[in-house]
């Protein structure tokens, strides 16, 4: 298991060592937050005039149906329902867009450090090695992953006597297990680029 991130001695980059099914699982929750992302209504086609596309205000005015989404994409004006309307037409296909390409950004380095396809070798690691503007993208990663498993599970806060009192093979403590661990993953992040 990783023992997380830490600063490289000599740079100011920060590194990690993750197990094939640590890595896999990593690109596996980033793949599933760009479908999420990308899945509903509420993206805008690309335009294939640029000025067109960079005009184009014709994004969402409700807030989504999804909870996860709902929980990424809160009203910005909870008691002004028309403002909210205006700040999310103008503002959330934008942010699902940067929210997918740092997603995208953890698949990617996974995979250029060698992440292969199948991974089939249970004793094989990928080195990961992030510049610090990278590893900023990372963090804002971590913490959409976490928000996305936390709202599926419906985690509140102090509800950890729960969580720890589920069996091993229950699959919510499982998933939970995955939330503990990206949590641990972003704090160590954290501090390694201090």
């Amino acid at each position: 298991m990783t023992s997380g991130f830490v600063r490289h001695r000599r740079s100011k980059r920060v590194i990690a060592t993750f197990t094939v099914f640590e890595a896999d699982l990593l690109r596996s929750l980033a793949a599933q937050l760009v479908e999420l992302l990308h899945n509903e209504s509420a993206v805008v086609p690309i335009e294939t005039d640029p000025l067109e596309a960079m005009l184009d205000f014709s994004g969402p005015t409700t807030e989504p149906d999804d909870p996860v989404l709902r929980r990424l994409f809160p009203n910005a004006y909870r008691d002004d329902a028309e403002a909210a309307g205006d700040f999310r037409r103008y503002t959330e296909s934008a942010l699902r867009d940067g929210k997918a390409r740092a997603a995208g950004t953890v698949i990617d380095v996974l995979e250029e450090a060698g992440l292969p396809p199948e991974p089939t070798g249970e004793d094989l690691t990928i080195d990961v090695e992030l510049d610090p503007d990278t590893a900023l993208v990372w963090m804002r990663a971590f913490t959409d992953l976490r928000l996305a498993l936390g709202t599926r599970l419906e985690v509140e806060e102090g509800d950890e006597d729960y969580w720890y009192s589920l069996p091993d093979d229950d699959p919510r403590a499982q998933a939970h297990h995955i939330y503990e661990w990206l949590g641990f993953l972003q704090e160590t992040l954290v501090g390694a680029i201090r």
